[in-house]
């Protein structure tokens, strides 16, 4: 009869192991894809082709998703179009909330987010160039995975990156700290040996 009793403990002692020890766990690493969004999303730019999704409390007719057109604008109900490029998605929140308290609402809770980020486009020396939907966390090096890799002629070792519609080119490292960002258009250039 002890032997049992010596059994039952051992086994509630693991149970509580296996119980306890995955929730602590989980309440002290928030997950990563939340992290790199809020830090994306604090200083980020909004830009041509983001799409937002925009909430008023207690008003569904004005709820939905909306995208920035090419011109940087977006055409929301009541106020109509409304600037969006180049401002913080805060900043948008902000504006959207004034011109909703100037003559439709009366102190409208407006919340906004980005559901999905403009895409970033990879050009040059890779096998499929062309348009791709941005993530999170994606270093240059997950972009040329997604653009089926390098041709036999890539510089493996650097690639040039357009940011922010400037039209000057960076170059930058072709590795994992190489971070892309939405909009970006990536070159990966020719070795010439």
């Amino acid at each position: 009869m002890l032997w049992r009793a010596a059994i039952r403990t051992i086994i509630l002692a693991w149970a509580l192991v296996f119980v306890v020890m995955p929730a602590g766990l989980a309440q002290s690493n928030p997950p990563p894809s939340t992290t790199a969004s809020a830090s994306l999303d604090s200083g980020y730019r909004l830009g041509p082709g983001d799409k937002l999704r925009i909430n008023i409390y207690g008003q569904t007719d004005f709820n939905g998703d909306y995208v920035v057109d090419g011109a940087g604008n977006m055409q929301l109900p009541l106020i109509g179009q409304v600037k969006a490029a180049g401002l913080t998605v805060s900043e948008f929140q902000k504006l959207v909330t004034s011109k909703l308290s100037d003559g439709f609402y009366v102190n409208p809770s407006v919340s906004v987010e980005v559901e999905n980020y403009r895409p970033f486009y990879i050009i040059g020396e890779v096998n499929k160039p062309g348009e791709y939907p941005y993530v999170n966390g994606m270093s240059i090096l997950n972009a040329i995975a997604l653009a089926g890799g390098y041709t036999e002629r890539a510089d493996e070792s650097e690639a040039y990156i357009r940011r922010n519609g400037q039209n000057k080119e960076t170059e930058y490292p072709a590795d994992e700290t190489t971070k892309v960002e939405p909009g970006d258009i990536i070159r990966v250039p020719q070795r010439y040996f």
